[in-house]
């Protein structure tokens, strides 16, 4: 028998194949797996050769080095899988910008971050990380930034399923793209996969289209796929509401940790407040005054403050052609034309989604 490559071979043959190759003889049904593994380890060496490597030594290879060849080959697969779902490198100083008062942050320190970098004690302990989780809370609260906060302070990758991602072919197709992504992200080790928005792709199916519910069923069959895998992925899902997700994903099994994102307090505020005034052209400005101005605002309302108060000292320099430090003044100036996004009612709902909803 020659030693061309067949398509999908039959065991027998792999089998067989395998033996004339190299003397080793296998059980059919171990032969048939290990030939997929051999034909990627020959397209695997000669790709770093930059030349055709024979099946012969790739399979002789392979076999004298099985477990180092089924690391570099899944190493070189997942870089291939980072870049084709735009990972970035997040700072470790995002989590420092995070008030230590500002929900959840203690709690995400406890419950995830010290099981995953404490590995040895948690393993002693009995304690596993989660892997599978849900941020939920009002639009503008910082969910977004929490989940690159981990990232970074984990120093694991961080990559979001854009919607972009699973509507690349149509509607229609959404389903089987979400299947190859989660599949692709089941391969990495150290990263964090962010979806926003998530009851817009994992919605009630109460009431859905059929293709929404194709899209729900979906989920509900890849994140107990994900979480069984044992690799170190994080998989975090944000919505703003949490009510309008499916009731199945909810359940216990499916995600570890639902947790609630609510409004800043004082330190909250005042921990970015300080970080945003750092970047300014600043002279007396009464943080404490600021901070009370700034009930009710969301990181993303202040980020807004932030870029108003930028642009209005830039233009006051440029007319002026004198240098303009920003002031109390200017926040006073300013402040009363945004709005804050929280209410007293969005608050007290998001209280109730709290009492209903979380599970830490």
């Amino acid at each position: 028998m020659n030693s061309a490559v067949i398509e999908n071979p039959s065991p027998e043959i792999c089998a067989n194949k395998i033996f004339e190759i190299s003397g080793t003889k296998l059980d059919p049904e171990i032969a048939a797996d290990l030939w997929q593994q051999i034909l990627q380890h020959k397209w695997l060496m000669s790709e770093k050769l930059g030349r055709d490597v024979g099946l012969r030594t790739a399979c002789i290879d392979f076999l004298e080095n099985m477990d180092q060849a089924v690391r570099e080959y899944m190493d070189y697969k997942r870089r291939d899988i980072l870049v084709e779902m735009g990972a970035q490198r997040i700072s470790r100083e995002i989590w420092d910008t995070i008030s230590d008062s500002q929900p959840p942050k203690q709690l995400v320190h406890r419950r995830i971050i010290l099981p995953l970098i404490e590995e040895g004690l948690s393993q002693k302990h009995g304690v596993t990380p989660p892997k599978t989780i849900v941020f939920f809370g009002p639009p503008g609260t910082g969910k977004t930034h929490f989940v690159k906060a981990i990232a970074g302070v984990l120093s694991w990758w961080y990559i979001e399923i854009l919607p972009s991602m699973l509507m690349v072919d149509g509607i229609e197709r959404i389903g089987a793209n979400l299947h190859n992504v989660m599949e692709k992200a089941r391969n990495l080790e150290d990263a964090v996969i962010f979806v926003d928005e998530f009851e817009e792709i994992a919605g009630s199916r109460d009431a859905a289209t059929r293709i929404d519910k194709s899209i729900t069923n979906e989920f509900l069959k890849q994140v107990p796929l994900l979480k069984n895998q044992g690799n170190k992925v994080l998989f975090v899902c944000a919505t703003n509401y949490i009510r309008q997700l499916d009731a199945a994903l909810l359940r216990p099994g499916r995600f570890d940790c639902i947790i609630p994102v609510g409004a800043l307090d004082e330190d909250g505020r005042r921990t970015i407040l300080e970080q945003y005034l750092s970047k300014l052209n600043t002279e007396n400005v009464d943080l404490n005054l600021v901070v009370k101005m700034t009930s009710r605002y969301t990181p993303a309302d202040i980020e807004y403050l932030f870029q108003q108060v930028a642009q209005f000292a830039f233009e006051q320099e440029h007319f002026s052609k004198q240098d303009y430090r920003v002031t109390t003044d200017t926040f006073i100036q300013i402040l009363p034309s945004i709005r804050p996004s929280l209410s007293d009612e969005i608050i007290e709902e998001f209280q109730k989604d709290s009492i209903t909803y979380s599970r830490t």
